[in-house]
């Protein structure tokens, strides 16, 4: 994967989903009350709220989030669980980070750096999970290497060429376009802040210093424009966030077009495998940390699931009962099928409960290993916790496929352990379904906070993302603790309980930021609900305990 960069609420009703399961009240229950009158949230959420709106509460805060805090103040308190190992298949994270340093899954019958595989699990060195890209970073999409390599047949080929021909078009000239745009910001930035003798100043400031002198006229012309870019940027203030924001996305367009896009391009060669034959395993290292700073996608994601919580660090992950195993398997581009199977079993095979997988892609040539991976993990008791995809499509859509998955073609689920997460914003109302998520009744299955997500980067810094990258770990977190507090629950009932007892409203959503696409909130998941902490502890109790079956 290419790593990214007027509503009324009705009963919540998790009691009533209880007494109709059970006929049996609930250990404790969740307000059953109607608030459609409920205002809607209008004003700008705070600093703190931004860096933790995913932990909120929706009738307390007026904000979509999983009522995590109000979880931990009511029902969990500072007590832990049975420790969950949550393997995070992903691009490596930082090892080292300040956040979660302390949460690592250690294998304790490895010895670090002596060159051999003590445990004889087959893998040498593997400490704190397994490193399947080498030395390697940029990658082809998919696409790129069916027309490269001819995989498949002809129909697949063509397809993968005419999208191919398309978006390399499209990148190429966003490239060009974009590249212009902020070499003329950066150009007006740099005159400003010498003429005023600071990188950070106010637009007041700017229209002081166009005001008598007259070459600055056309430099705060455009950069009076960058400040209303500001408006649209997770945490931008100023003008040098505005000029990070389009040099990453710049950058993301080179890399695009120099590597994910360019059938020239070998980004494998330096791993030394065929990552055609899934039977050529002896490759990788035991060093499954990020390569490079930027390479940030999977240290975000560990420190939603598990960043060390209350600890007066920057954030707070969703779970304190977490050890985290790092597995490198998503490079920048698109995924091996083969690292990606592998990748599963190897954290089904050291202990892992639940896997996180935020990446996918349109096209897998070899997507029968990765099924069976799946039904791996579903025979060994093991959630596999999957990110929808940020294209703002309808994956119900057979032109619209995301891999992996765990349904072919709108048909039966091949294992009961898969749980799709899609991605929500944090404004409660018609907008509250992120822009740029993918949604579908029958193919995702539930939502959870993804948009503009407070998290860990590497070098111990702290960042905002957006992406249902970033829902599927606030989900893997629920369920690491709702597992954790009831470990005789199995996977197959972890996900029906996240879905079951999530919260369901009566309101009408935008989707794809399309106004003119609005959907019934039910109608966007196969749940219809919003993942939710409090309900899910409530519901796990009652099926715990034999009183819901489900």
């Amino acid at each position: 994967m290419k790593l990214t960069f007027n509503g009324t609420l009705g009963s919540l009703g998790m009691a009533a989903l209880l007494v109709a399961c059970s006929g049996t009240q609930p250990l404790v229950s969740t307000p059953i009350e109607n608030i459609d009158t409920m205002p809607l949230k209008i004003e700008e959420l705070t600093e703190k709220e931004k860096q933790h709106w995913g932990h909120t509460d929706l009738i307390t805060d007026t904000i979509p989030g999983m009522s995590v805090d109000k979880a931990y103040a009511e029902l969990l308190g500072n007590k832990k669980g049975k420790t969950i190992i949550v393997a995070v298949l992903d691009s490596g994270m930082d090892l080292e980070h300040e956040d979660l340093d302390d949460v690592l899954w250690t294998n304790k019958k490895e010895i670090a750096g002596n060159g051999k595989d003590d445990d004889g699990n087959g893998y040498i060195d593997d400490v704190h999970g397994y490193n399947f890209l080498g030395d390697s970073y940029n990658e082809n999409l998919e696409m790129t290497r069916i027309v490269k390599l001819k995989l498949g047949d002809a129909t697949l080929q063509t397809a993968a060429q005419n999208e191919l021909n398309e978006k390399l078009t499209k990148d190429s000239a966003e490239k060009t376009q974009i590249g212009a745009i902020y070499s003329a910001i950066n150009e007006a930035h740099q005159s400003v802040a010498k003429a005023l003798g600071k990188e950070d100043y106010t637009q007041e400031e700017l229209r002081a210093l166009a005001a008598k002198d007259a070459s600055m006229i056309q430099n705060s012309g455009i950069l009076s424009q960058a400040f209303a870019f500001a408006q649209n940027i997770p945490g931008a203030t100023n003008i040098p966030d505005v000029l990070e924001e389009m040099k990453g996305y710049v950058d993301y367009l080179t890399e695009s077009v120099d590597y994910n896009l360019n059938v020239a391009f070998d980004g494998r060669k330096v791993v030394g495998d065929n990552p055609y034959d899934i039977k050529d395993t002896k490759y990788g290292n035991g060093n499954p940390s990020h390569v490079k700073e930027d390479e940030s996608h999977g240290t975000h994601v560990a420190g939603i699931i598990a960043a060390e919580r209350n600890n007066g660090l920057g954030a707070n992950g969703v779970a304190n009962n977490v050890e985290l195993m790092s597995i490198r398997a998503v490079p920048n581009g698109d995924e091996y099928d083969k690292d990606i199977a592998l990748g599963i079993r190897y954290a089904v095979d050291n202990g892992a409960k639940i896997i996180n997988c935020s990446f996918g892609k349109s096209y897998s040539p070899n997507a029968d290993w990765v099924y069976d991976a799946i039904k791996y993990a579903a025979k060994n008791d093991v959630l596999i916790v999957h990110a929808a995809g940020n294209d703002g499509e309808d994956l119900d859509d057979p032109a619209n496929p995301n891999f992996p998955n765990d349904q072919i073609n709108n048909g039966p689920e091949m294992a009961d352990n898969v749980i799709t997460v899609g991605a929500l914003a944090p404004k409660y109302g018609p907008e509250m379904v992120a822009s740029f998520s993918n949604y579908g009744k029958i193919n995702v299955d539930v939502l959870a906070p993804g948009a503009k997500i407070y998290s860990t980067v590497p070098e111990s810094k702290y960042k905002t993302m957006g992406g249902t990258s970033m829902a599927a770990p606030a989900v893997a977190g629920v369920a690491a603790v709702v597992w954790g507090k009831y470990p005789n629950l199995k996977a197959g009932q972890i996900k029906k309980i996240i879905m079951e007892s999530g919260v369901s409203l009566n309101t009408e959503v935008i989707v794809a930021g399309d106004d003119n696409n609005v959907k019934s909130f039910g109608d966007v998941t196969s749940s219809g609900k919003m993942a939710n902490l409090y309900n899910a502890l409530i519901l796990a109790e009652q099926v715990s305990k034999g009183k819901v079956n489900l």
